[in-house]
């Protein structure tokens, strides 16, 4: 998951090519992307999205629920509702095309209460999880526990809907849930999934009581569905005039059909159920069908109007989608009230108030305000400003602003925003709480924040307020279309012009004849005018003709005298300067002679005269007689449309001509069915008789509320064809029909504008020069391009044949043979005159045979493989065809199978089947065409003797063998015996070597370790409690790790209430726990878990924890002093050892974090640098620096290192202007590409302090020489295939990358390939061992590989050791000091207690105390924090990091046993590695041991004291309920056994009645239906 903020991104592809005129103008009026557009990416699609007015906004996605800022850049907290740390699908489903409202893993997302004291705002949620579970959580942090729970509250099915509102009832204080849902779906697979209880299957609505500690145990009314009514689908709710509404639609989940008409149930807003009836809601208008479907809901409260978007059946693949299939229809909540009846239509009522026979009045929406648009998804109303603005989202990712006028009338919308990737919108549109300027927009994986309107497009002040958009307005200081709030001082009188002004207010500078001998410069429109200063300038000469300032509140004028001198200005420039803008305008005085028009003169700052009726300059006088009214404004003129042949816009012709009948027109069909936004000249309509026709024009019709537009033909080809030129428009599915001579207009059919083509990636993007490979563009629209282009430096724009579809392109490469050996070309896809650039396809050398062989192993079938020398191509079947010649000119087809690639050669595996005499056919066999793409090749076979010419040669080879051998033996001899001596000389300076190199390594190297490492990553207490709890068992951790600090202690559930008080009996508890080991079936695992039950259960009751440990253990005593008391604590088979170990971690915490912490951290730290300082196999994981030597890696090649200059791509994620993005980092050569990303990404976070802000699979390395860039693979088409198939990953060394070189690091376009994790089909430093004797460098060096024995490696483990040695020793000290001579509370009062037991016992022996004392401490909890650093902090441990881990617990024990090692040379490496360390470290144990004991004794208050302060430390921590729970699962399970036991006991009669008085608790508990 991850957020970005950017500013203004380019469109997808850039135009390489001069738009028309039409489309420029489109470009300039398409919707920004947002100035500042903030997206929230998530890592599974999302379901449900809420916001609150104080705690920011929530989105649920998959099994996750986030909590994020308003601006969407932070996530304040995140909620695991299904797994700890993991956000994936429970259920992988395959969702439908376009989700159903409600079909999702969440949902319910409410916040209510807020702004309420104590608890403060509330959220109530809903998952499927748990048989549709509901919590109630604390607005401010969804880590917080959840203060309210219950089952079956909402559908747990993902693809059932649930709609649901909180609301307070008017008799009461309390807060009550309505929820509708549909609870059972018909399909068998989903059954299974989960099982509502009986009562809940015929259940529609249901009222819930969301006060108390827990949710309540039943519904406070139901209403059932109609007995035999089928499935509803609920799509919101929401409260109007006291009334709770549930807008639904009757749906069949297995056909994927709705089965009636949307509806709306109406119930009473109080705390039962009371119906008051449903009404039916027809918008179907313009749909032969009608639309049934209902997918969006919103209530428009301050104009009592309800909005809803309506679709009809469109098939599984949107194949009956047409321009009429939703729409936006709005109705008064009024009506639907008058109208609503209580009768049994779809719910089973008691007492039903209408007539048998009666159906469903359907409520007609308001006419004027339906728009009907071929894929709307979503809708939000709202009113500014007494104006009443909808949201609509859009299936292919536009979000769209319809503007409601006088009489709810809807304007032609305006698109505000697209989404790039044309994601369907969410069906839910939520606005900002906090500014009214932004709205939530939802799409797949991704919620954005958008700005509500694009006002900056408007440049002028009478364009921004003739647009009517209520959030637009005019800033007189910016002198710019904006939001109130972007402008300064906006809240001074007249500083910002809303569109209530009217653009008559605009500002704007007049030039007026005020009197015979002078003319005024004033300025009109509303504005305030103090301060103001006004010139007039000569543009010419620059000279000031007049210069004014404005006098108390009037607005400045200038005057400019009338002279004739004036006559010749031809330019004016006038200002007028305000304190904070300047508004200025140039009249161009030139051409005021040939000016018409009265208004267009006056406009252009001349005079007009009326009794000469010509327009004059401002500066010349008209007669006398005419000078009054020369003054007066000119009438408006009434300009007529003009008749343009070409389009305009269409007005229903009302006297539909049919030419009487003389003349029948057809129209068959319109090729094609999609263009692009850019429109398209060439558009074919067939059908017959079109030369008849003197006047033909097509009408396309798309939102029902924008004007049609009309083309006339552009050329009528024959009687069958004509073709018409289609102007540029934006996304939508449009209604085309054809006119001819202004009669009916007969339809076509739909035809659909798309968005330009977008490229994804090319494959393969390599080919050879002689061409005719098949090469695939995926991505999206490709099936709008004209044709596609390969754009060469030299031989220019080269057009290629395409096949393309909607999401492919497929083309031959066309042959570039006269070009270099190696060339990189564009791929351009036209549409219009629109080039779009696609990436690059690069040209190769074309490809080399070497020769080849043919093998039969049946008679009726031959294998022929090819030899062709390595390269980058990626060839697959249908670019090859292969054909073998044998005889006299046969040839056969070979079928190819594979290629398979080795260090040398590739070989490509044909096969010829079902043939006869295959060995005769691979004896005569003369050669092989090899066709690829455009290039043929002949390739020879590899040679091999004919048997004949052995049967000739070989008498004669015998002969001279046989002379020549006893000449040649004893050269050999002696030549095989120099050739034995250099071996064994060259093996012996290898081995002298690599010993000479371990010895100076081990005395030279130094280990650069940083002392300063940051902020230690402790997990909090809550995290390291668990998993030292249940180090096995993660699934019982996530179910504690609620936050209990707003629980009502007086809400507890009565059972376990009563649980809680019989547990603190402790003469039960331990007759409890003696009685559960005695069984047979309780085993360790069970032991363990029940221990760490109690453990939690007891948290808070830490005195009462110690005091029943002390009872067990010395029970354990008693048990083990019979046989040997050595033995004891030594293994954990009984609860009292594991409640020891957690007592242990419960009271050490503290001192594991401030004393022993740090140090820890830095030896897991220094250890990770020095294994990552030598080669590390990726596959094996095994290193050349470790301590354990079964993590050796002793088959370790040369390496050298290798210093990278890394650059960094800027990306949204990381825009800081302070991070250095050019950072020198050292790799080996042996390293993977991915092992050094994992170098290059801590380098950066080495030297800035933070990390990139990208995962690793979402960046790329790419190698930069020169001009060129070539990405770098773990694997690529040039990676190396050994014999047996095995992969060897690419390092460093691979690419010959060299010391200085400079390696980019970018952001991935799409994330094709995640991390895999690599099988045994790869290899890395490791070889198989087939390559265990061959150097794969190459032939040359075949044979020369080194000679590797494991032992000569064994010094690597010493370095280690000597790396991480001072680290480790100030480990072990810290473990075993006394900081301020004083011993951990825990530790001396258990010490202690087992000395006193000791004594008690009369044990002389001091070995036996000081073998309780180790089993106690070091073994049950040091070592158990040695071996798990992932139990205190916040990393991972890798299965290396264990290994070394395992030795240092080892070394660690051992200085803590009595006995002394005899070790020999023979010993495990991992004892011998710290043998001589281990007495030094036993003598400091000892007197560790000693001073403890020499302590003073802790007194009984004093540990109370620590105990009690631990116990207040720890409230609230965990969900003490559900450990109770869980023991008593237990207790149930053996409660026969221990009901006897205590029947058997004296002084527990009590305690008996009580386990009875719980079970009879549990056991009610049972019956009810929430928990």
């Amino acid at each position: 998951m991850e957020v970005s903020r950017r500013k203004a991104p380019p469109r997808p592809l850039r135009p390489a090519a001069q738009l028309p005129l039409l489309a420029y103008l489109l470009v300039l009026a398409a919707p920004a992307r947002g100035a500042e557009e903030s997206v929230w990416r998530s890592e599974q699609a999302i379901g449900a999205i809420a916001v609150s007015r104080k705690d920011g906004v929530f989105v649920a996605s998959g099994s996750c629920l986030d909590q994020l800022d308003y601006s969407l850049e932070r996530r304040l907290s995140r909620l695991y509702r299904d797994q700890a740390g993991n956000c994936t699908e429970p259920v992988s489903l395959a969702p439908p095309e376009r989700p159903r409202p409600g079909s999702s893993f969440s949902k319910l997302l409410l916040p209510y209460r807020e702004g309420e004291s104590d608890p403060g705002g509330l959220l109530l949620t809903g998952w499927t999880f748990d048989r549709g579970a509901c919590e109630v959580r604390p607005l401010g942090n969804l880590s917080r526990s959840s203060l309210r729970n219950g089952t079956e509250v909402v559908s747990c099915h993902p693809q059932g809907s649930t709609a649901g509102v909180v609301y307070r009832a008017n008799s009461s204080n309390r807060w009550y849930l309505a929820v509708a849902a549909t609870y059972v779906l018909p399909e068998p697979e989903t059954a299974n999934r989960c099982n509502p209880a009986a009562s809940d299957r015929a259940t529609a609505i249901a009222l819930k009581n969301t006060e108390g500690r827990s949710l309540a145990t039943e519904e406070m009314g139901t209403l059932k569905l109609r007995e035999g009514a089928g499935s509803l689908h609920f799509v919101d709710a929401f409260l109007w005039n006291g009334s709770v509404y549930f807008p639904y639609y009757p749906y069949n989940y297995t056909s994927g059909a709705a089965t009636g008409w949307p509806s709306m149930a109406r119930i009473a807003q109080s705390s039962e159920v009371l119906f008051q009836g449903q009404a039916a809601l027809d918008c179907g208008h313009g749909h032969p069908d009608g639309r049934r479907l209902l997918l969006s809901s919103s209530l428009v409260e301050a104009l009592d109007v309800w909005a809803g978007v309506f679709s009809a059946a469109t098939g599984e693949g949107q194949e009956r989608r047409s321009p009429a299939t939703t729409a936006l229809c709005l109705f008064r909540m009024s009506e639907i009230q008058a109208r609503a009846k209580s009768c049994s239509w779809d719910f089973e009522l008691i007492l039903p108030n209408c007539k048998k026979g009666d159906k469903p009045e359907r409520v007609q929406p308001i006419a004027s305000s339906t728009l009907i648009h071929s894929d709307l998804t979503s809708v939000y109303g709202t009113v500014v400003m007494n104006r009443t603005i909808l949201f609509l989202g859009t299936g292919d990712g536009q979000l769209l602003k319809v503007i409601l006028g006088e009489n709810l009338t809807s304007n032609c919308p305006e698109v505000i925003y697209e989404i790039k990737e044309e994601t369907p919108v969410f069906y839910k549109l939520v606005p900002d709480p906090r500014k009214n300027i932004y709205i939530y927009l939802t799409a797949g994986k991704e919620v954005r924040r958008i700005r509500v309107a694009n006002c900056s497009k408007h440049k002028s002040c009478s364009e921004c307020l003739t647009a009517a958009d209520p959030h637009c307005g005019w800033c007189h200081s910016l002198q710019r279309c904006t939001f109130q709030e972007d402008c300064v001082n906006s809240g001074q009188s007249e500083n910002w012009l809303d569109v209530s002004y009217g653009a008559k207010k605009c500002p704007k500078i007049q030039i007026i004849r005020s009197s015979r001998d002078k003319t005024t410069v004033t300025m009109v429109g509303s504005f305030s005018p103090k301060n103001s200063d006004c010139t007039v300038r000569n543009v010419d000469t620059s000279r000031v003709l007049c210069q004014g300032k404005s006098q108390l509140n009037r607005t400045c004028t200038c005057n400019i005298p009338t002279r004739p001198i004036y006559r010749d200005v031809l330019m004016v420039n006038v200002t007028f300067s305000f304190p904070s803008w300047i508004l200025s305008k140039r009249f161009n005085l030139t051409n005021c002679s040939s000016l018409r028009e009265c208004s267009k003169c006056i406009g252009t700052g001349c005079a007009w005269c009326n009794s000469a009726r010509r327009c004059i300059h401002p500066f010349t006088a008209c007669d006398p007689s005419d000078y009054q009214s020369n003054q007066e404004l000119c009438p408006v003129a009434i300009e007529k449309p003009p008749k343009n042949p070409g389009g305009g816009r269409f007005k229903e012709n009302k006297s539909n001509r049919t030419n009487q009948g003389l003349q029948v027109f057809y129209i068959k069909a319109i090729e094609p069915q999609k263009i692009s936004t850019l429109g398209k000249s060439n558009v074919i309509v067939t059908g017959a008789n079109f030369t008849r026709a003197s006047n033909i024009t097509m009408i396309l019709k798309g939102t029902s509320t924008c004007d049609k537009d009309v083309i006339q033909v552009s050329h009528v080809l024959n009687d069958t064809h004509m073709k018409f030129s289609l102007p540029s428009s934006r996304k939508e599915m449009k209604d085309v029909c054809i006119q001819f001579d202004g009669g009916n207009c007969s339809p076509v059919g739909a035809l659909s504008y798309i968005a330009l083509p977008h490229c994804s990636f090319i494959f393969p993007a390599t080919t050879w020069m002689s061409g005719g490979q098949n090469i695939t563009i995926v991505g999206r629209n490709f099936d709008v391009i004209d044709n596609l282009i390969i754009s060469h430096e030299l031989k220019g724009n080269i057009n290629v044949s395409e096949h393309c579809m909607a999401t492919f392109c497929m083309f031959l490469a066309p042959s570039l043979k006269s070009s270099k050996a190696r060339t990189n070309v564009a791929v351009k896809l036209r549409v219009q005159d629109t080039y779009l650039d696609c990436g690059t396809l690069q040209y190769l050398e074309d490809p080399r045979f070497t020769g080849y062989r043919v093998e039969s192993e049946i008679d009726t079938e031959l294998e022929v493989k090819i030899q062709k020398e390595n390269d980058n191509f990626n060839i697959s079947k249908k670019d090859i065809e292969i054909t073998l010649f044998h005889g006299e000119n046969k040839q056969l087809n070979c079928s190819f199978e594979n290629i398979t690639r080795n260090q040398d050669l590739t070989t490509i595996l044909c096969k010829i089947q079902n043939i006869r005499n295959a060995n005769s056919i691979a004896t005569s066999s003369k050669k092989v065409r090899v066709r690829l793409g455009n290039l043929e090749l002949y390739v020879e076979q590899e040679s091999v003797p004919s048997t004949w010419y052995f049967l000739i040669v070989l008498p004669v080879l015998l002969v001279i063998v046989i002379f020549a051998a006893v000449g040649v033996t004893r050269q050999k001899s002696k030549e095989l015996s120099r050739k034995q001596s250099q071996q064994l000389e060259l093996l012996e300076s290898e081995l002298r070597k690599e010993i000479r190199d371990g010895f100076a390594e081990l005395q030279m190297d130094k280990l650069d370790v940083v002392d300063s490492f940051g902020t230690v990553p402790f997990l909090d207490y809550k995290h390291f409690a668990l998993r030292t709890f249940f180090p096995e068992s993660g699934g019982f951790t996530h179910i504690f790790t609620e936050d209990m600090h707003n629980r009502d202690a007086n809400d507890k559930n009565e059972s376990l209430t009563a649980l809680d008080a019989l547990i603190c009996n402790k003469s039960f508890l331990v007759t409890v726990i003696h009685t559960l080991e005695k069984q047979k079936n309780f085993s360790v695992k069970d032991r363990c878990l029940f221990a760490s039950f109690l453990t939690i259960a007891l948290q808070t009751k830490l005195v009462y924890l110690t005091s029943i440990l002390e009872v067990l253990t010395r029970d354990l005593m008693e048990q083990s002093s019979n046989m040997q008391p050595k033995l004891m604590l030594r293994r954990t088979e009984s609860v009292v050892e594991k409640l020891l170990t957690n007592w242990m971690s419960v009271c050490l915490s503290g001192f594991l974090r401030e004393t022993v912490g740090e140090p820890f951290y830095l030896l897991v730290t220094t250890l990770n640098q020095k294994i990552n300082k030598g080669p590390v196999d990726v596959i094996t994981c095994k290193a050349l620096y470790t301590l354990n030597e079964d993590w050796l890696l002793w088959q370790v090649p040369e390496f050298s290192t290798v210093a990278l200059n890394v650059v960094f791509e800027k990306i949204p994620e990381n825009e800081s202007a302070d991070v250095c993005r050019n950072i020198s980092v050292n790799v080996l050569d042996c390293d993977t590409i991915g092992q050094a990303k994992e170098k290059i990404f801590q380098a950066f976070l080495s030297k800035n302090g933070s990390p990139y802000g990208l995962q690793l699979n979402e960046i790329g390395l790419e190698l930069q020489v020169g001009t060129r860039q070539k990405e770098l693979l773990d694997i690529d088409s040039s990676s190396v295939i050994l014999e047996d198939g095995i992969t060897k990953l690419n390092t460093i060394g691979h690419y010959e990358i060299s010391n200085g070189s400079t390696i980019k690091v970018f952001k991935k376009i799409a994330n094709f390939t995640s991390d895999v994790e690599y099988s045994d089909d790869h290899c890395h430093l490791i070889l198989p061992d087939s390559e265990a004797f061959q150097d794969v460098q190459g032939k040359r060096h075949r044979g020369k590989h080194k000679f590797k024995v494991k032992e000569m490696y064994l010094t690597k483990l010493l370095s280690t050791k000597v790396a991480i040695h001072s680290v480790l020793e100030k480990l072990f000290r810290s473990i075993w000091s006394l900081p301020n001579s004083r011993a951990p509370f825990a530790i001396k009062y258990f010490f202690d207690f087992l000395d006193a037991q000791a004594e008690n016992k009369k044990i002389t022996d001091p070995d036996v105390v000081h073998i309780w004392k180790t089993n106690s401490l070091p073994l049950r909890f040091w070592v158990n924090i040695l071996k798990n650093p992932q139990f205190v902090f916040d990393i991972k441990k890798t299965p290396h990091i264990d290994g070394c881990l395992s030795v240092i617990a080892q070394a660690f024990m051992d200085a803590f046993s009595l006995t002394e090692q005899q070790l020999g040379k023979e010993a495990p490496t991992n004892k011998l590695l710290y043998a001589k360390d281990i007495p030094t470290y036993k003598e400091e144990v000892k007197s560790y041991y000693k001073a403890i004991r020499d302590l003073p004794p802790l007194s009984p208050l004093e540990m109370e004291e620590f105990l009690t302060q631990e116990s207040k430390k720890h409230e609230n921590e965990f969900n003490e309920e559900v450990a109770l729970t869980e023991i008593y699962k237990y207790i149930v399970k053996y409660f026969d056994e221990i009901l006897n036991k205590l029947e058997r006991e004296r002084g527990l009669e009590e305690a008996q009645k009580q386990l009875l008085h719980v079970k009879v608790l549990f056991d009610e508990k049972k019956k009810c239906k929430w928990m």
